[in-house]
């Protein structure tokens, strides 16, 4: 459904005139499948993030195609109601003058879909919050808890796919396993897939029935969750020591 081919990226350095340009993503070669979950893992500087951006059609990459269902990603008729994503940055993701009503009405309003109290409240309550949560603004919010008002709005247009790109990594441990159960429980009701970027192994390999090992901007490993401890490269063991004892 979403496959990239032979994607490189670059960017143009700080330098004078822009100085050399710095190779982030080297030829990369992936697929999601309808309903899988998928996860991608790296390092800082890996260049996840970036291959994050590529698949959402937000950049474009230099070389190479990134398709859904055939159709170039970067065409918005092609992604719309689609695929939608999920960022770290919570705070800026909402518009900080607008309600959680507002902010749940703005995707709706693109795919068309209802806009009744009916629909935001059921929208609220499966991400564990009340309809009194609607006319709450984003500093009234708990780090968690705007959180679960973005995972609601990328849920809102019914996606085939989410991608959540470091979506967890600024909450509290125990939330963050409050909001990895969430997504287990949104995957069974809307039969939807994900793709979960992230550096923590652990979520992932909660998450996800596959997961793909991404350094220095190209695919190291990929292997199914259930075979992660037999992992095959050298960087990939390393990876696991850290967190496996």
């Amino acid at each position: 459904m979403l496959k990239v081919e032979g994607v490189s990226k670059s960017y143009r350095g700080n330098g004078w005139l822009g100085g050399e340009r710095r190779q982030v993503l080297r030829r990369i070669h992936m697929e999601w499948n309808k309903g899988e979950s998928l996860g991608i893992i790296g390092e800082s500087g890996s260049g996840k993030s970036t291959l994050g951006r590529l698949l959402l059609g937000i950049e474009k990459p230099d070389e190479g195609r990134v398709t859904w269902g055939g159709r170039p990603i970067t065409d918005r008729r092609a992604r719309r109601g689609t695929i939608s994503a999920v960022f770290q940055d919570y705070t800026s993701s909402i518009h900080p003058f607008y309600t959680v009503r507002q902010a749940l009405l703005e995707p709706l309003k693109l795919v068309g879909g209802p806009g009744d109290a009916r629909k935001l409240a059921e929208l609220l309550r499966q991400v564990g919050l009340d309809e009194s949560y609607l006319d709450k603004f984003p500093h009234e919010l708990s780090g968690g808890e705007a959180q679960r008002v973005c995972i609601a709005r990328a849920v809102s247009s019914n996606p085939q796919c989410m991608l959540l790109d470091e979506a967890i990594s600024s909450l509290d441990g125990s939330v963050q396993m409050q909001v990895l159960e969430l997504l287990k429980g949104l995957k069974e009701t809307y039969g939807m897939g994900y793709i979960f970027i992230t550096h923590d192994i652990m979520a992932a390999a909660y998450l996800c029935d596959r997961i793909m090992i991404v350094r220095n901007g190209e695919i190291e490993e990929t292997v199914e969750t259930s075979q992660l401890r037999h992992v095959k490269t050298d960087y990939a063991k390393a990876l696991l020591r850290k967190v496996i004892v």
